[in-house]
């Protein structure tokens, strides 16, 4: 089962609480984009490898992660 993760970079806070409670270890903030905030936002590192537990969205107190699961 597939799943895709997305984020709504431009509200994320970088807060990193999806990155602790990614059983996976598999979300970073990602170094590399500012959002408009001046933040580095949340991302996936391998969307291949998420079991979609869903973790990362429940904790996210903006409400920012989606996860919708891939018929293949």
């Amino acid at each position: 089962m597939k799943f895709n993760v997305t984020f709504n970079v431009e509200r994320c806070k970088g807060c990193e609480i999806c990155v602790e409670f990614c059983p996976k270890k598999i979300l970073w903030l990602d170094r590399n984009y500012l959002n408009q905030a001046g933040i580095h936002p949340a991302m996936i590192t391998n969307q291949e490898e998420c079991i979609g537990c869903t973790n990362c969205a429940l904790m996210c107190p903006d409400a920012i992660i989606s996860i919708e699961k891939i018929d293949a």
